[in-house]
């Protein structure tokens, strides 16, 4: 029996305000048909990448063997940019009915500049530019991490009229300097009279991994009080981001920056895969369900999701007094969650480079194989 949309889990997450985006892309992906039918049928409305896809998808099976085949004897760096902004390229184009039937809000595909940029400015600047003009989609967004040098760059590339994923966002201290810094680079764009409503931007506010590293440290101190907190930090952290972006965006600066068309800069839950089996696999769809944000879901979640997930209504907004409530039961045990996000973003940085450097050697084993 064919599944009534109105009744299947994605579309009422969906009704319900939640944009979700695939965590994935593959050439062989886009070469099955796949990702068209997640759209059609799981109600994907976005794509994400990072370095770490890409590499997993240049290691596994032979999609890629004919590109490899053409680009033989070209520098390795080149190719990977080809053969990456050749699937988003690809992956923009099958979303981009999404993108002209939400007015530009969904139907996105993002790709980041290499992470081993993250602390350089300057170089993140010019790649962002690089690659929004590589890729020449409009429905395309840049993914720059919120490291302390990569506001500017962020502030900067919007100024340009270029549209940025912000990835890496762990705290609510950087969160709201990354919303500072959009709106700093769509004052900028709109003095350099660039439209404001194609510039698009989303935040992405990481989930599971701050579980991990809370969890850690409550079994490590072992009281009753301190494991009865575990698996409660993630959305509890996550909440409060929204309640920043609230505040943010129902102020007067951003008024007059919506009055020009601008679009706000939505929170996007990332790392929303279930590290730990005894938490429930949608614990991070289900947990964060409002109106105005988007998922990205690695597959198995979005599977997950759509076999037996099921909506509360909305599970942010009514939860800040209980969200500081639990940080404050956190922080009260002495685990600081300044240093916990500290080192989640030091982390982040440092798994993307080395994907990044995997990314490198595969492409490189690959190029030698083509030249025989």
């Amino acid at each position: 029996m064919t599944e009534s949309t109105n009744t299947r889990p994605t579309r009422a997450l969906s009704d319900a305000g939640v944009s979700i985006w695939l965590d994935d892309l593959s050439r062989e992906r886009l070469r099955s048909g796949n990702l068209a039918a997640l759209v059609a049928d799981r109600d994907v409305v976005g794509v994400t990448t990072n370095p770490t896809i890409f590499a997993k998808a240049l290691a596994e099976g032979d999609a890629y063997d004919d590109q490899l085949a053409e680009l033989a004897g070209t520098d390795v760096e080149a190719a990977v940019e080809t053969i990456t902004t050749d699937d988003v390229r690809a992956a923009a184009d099958v979303l981009r009915p999404v993108h002209e039937a939400t007015g530009g809000v969904d139907g996105r595909v993002s790709i980041e500049v290499d992470p081993r940029l993250a602390r350089d400015t300057e170089a993140t600047v010019a790649t962002a530019a690089r690659l929004w003009s590589t890729v020449d989609r409009p429905n395309v967004l840049i993914k720059i991490p919120a490291t302390v040098e990569g506001l500017d760059a962020i502030t900067r590339t919007l100024a340009a009229g270029i549209s940025v994923n912000v990835t890496l966002v762990f705290s609510l201290e950087r969160y709201r300097a990354v919303m500072d810094a959009f709106l700093t680079g769509l004052e900028r764009a709109r003095e350099a009279g660039h439209d404001l409503a194609p510039i698009s931007s989303v935040a992405s506010f990481f989930v599971s991994r701050v579980d991990s590293a809370v969890d850690a440290a409550l079994e490590e101190i072992g009281t009753d009080e301190a494991l009865a907190l575990r698996g409660t930090a993630a959305l509890a952290n996550a909440r409060l981001a929204f309640e920043a972006c609230e505040e943010v965006f129902g102020g007067e600066r951003w008024a007059s920056l919506a009055a020009d068309g601008a679009q706000p800069q939505r929170p996007l839950w990332a790392s929303t895969g279930v590290k730990d089996p005894d938490y429930p696999d949608t614990l991070y769809v289900t947990g964060l369900v409002t109106d105005g944000v988007v998922n990205t879901m690695p597959e198995a979640t979005l599977e997950a999701f759509a076999d037996h997930g099921t909506l509360t209504g909305d599970t942010v907004r009514a939860a800040y007094d209980e969200a500081r409530g639990t940080l404050a039961a956190i922080e009260a045990l002495g685990i600081s969650l300044a240093e916990v996000t500290d080192r989640l973003e030091t982390e982040g940085v440092r798994k993307f480079e080395d994907s990044w450097t995997e990314l490198l050697a595969t492409t490189t084993d690959g190029l030698a194989a083509a030249r025989g």
